[in-house]
């Protein structure tokens, strides 16, 4: 038969105040822990900020210090680029061409003078000449002419480098010597002696635009037959024939859909 254990005694005066002590000490440090780490939110909560805002400020700084270059233009952004009001000095240029590639560099530095001139107009001018130089802001663009045949076809370039200064519809097609003095004083003064493309034949008129649109669909045509011919493994004669049938399909639907549209109505009485 076991013996119950002895209850246990009951505690002193000592223990009592061991325990308190123990007690305060856990309270203090979890208070401690608690503050310091609102401590550790306060000072990151305040470096975080300035350190990208500096870096913002900076690279804001850096911007305006350093124009861009020579803005690089195709078919997917070349109308929403010109839209945004500024005139447009464009270069039509071809990597294999020996003297786009001597004046590329020449280039560069034309386009950022041009662009330094948007909000810091050249103080040895009078104030007239400053305030007109400050409202023409050009930008300065290029148009691979070789891989954009629609731009190349639209503004009629028949020949590398070639280059338009366009202000909305209005374009000049500058003849004069390549250098960066000329360029310059072209865009800024010298286009109003300069008559532009009638607007019929230009590339924004109705002639530039068809022009644009065989172009494409050109290159459309060319790529399909390269498609059936390398990719399908079709002979050329096959090709050809394939897709001569289907222009003459396109084509006669067409033709059906717009007499079907203006077909005269009989007139009721």
């Amino acid at each position: 038969m076991t013996r119950p254990s002895p209850s246990a005694p009951p505690p002193t005066s000592c223990s009592r105040t061991i325990r308190r002590c123990s007690r305060y000490h856990r309270h203090h440090h979890v208070a401690f822990y608690h503050h310091a780490c609102l401590l550790l939110l306060v000072l990151l909560s305040c470096a975080i900020p300035w350190t990208f805002g500096g870096s913002t400020a900076a690279a804001q700084q850096q911007n305006q210090q350093a124009p861009m270059g020579v803005i690089t233009l195709n078919a997917k952004n070349f109308d929403s680029s010109l839209r945004d009001g500024n005139i447009w000095l464009i270069e039509f240029y071809a990597p294999w061409c020996s003297h786009c590639v001597r004046f590329s560099s020449t280039y560069e530095q034309l386009a950022i003078h041009l662009h330094s001139l948007h909000d810091n107009p050249i103080p040895q001018l009078p104030p007239s000449s400053r305030q007109q130089i400050q409202q023409r802001k050009v930008n300065v663009a290029k148009v691979d002419g070789d891989a954009e045949r629609a731009l190349s076809s639209r503004f009629g370039v028949v020949g590398f480098p070639t280059f338009f200064l366009v202000d909305g519809w209005t374009v000049r097609e500058y003849n004069g010597n390549r250098s960066k003095e000329n360029l310059i004083q072209f865009a800024l003064v010298d286009y109003v002696e300069t008559d532009p493309i009638p607007f019929l034949f230009g590339p924004f008129g109705p002639m530039g635009q068809l022009k644009s649109m065989l172009m494409r669909i050109g290159v459309w045509l060319m790529g399909l037959y390269e498609n059936l011919t390398m990719a399908r493994g079709m002979k050329p004669l096959m090709a050809m024939s394939v897709l001569c049938v289907g222009g003459l399909v396109i084509g006669l639907v067409l033709i059906t859909v717009l007499g079907l549209m203006f077909l005269p109505k009989a007139k009721l009485d």
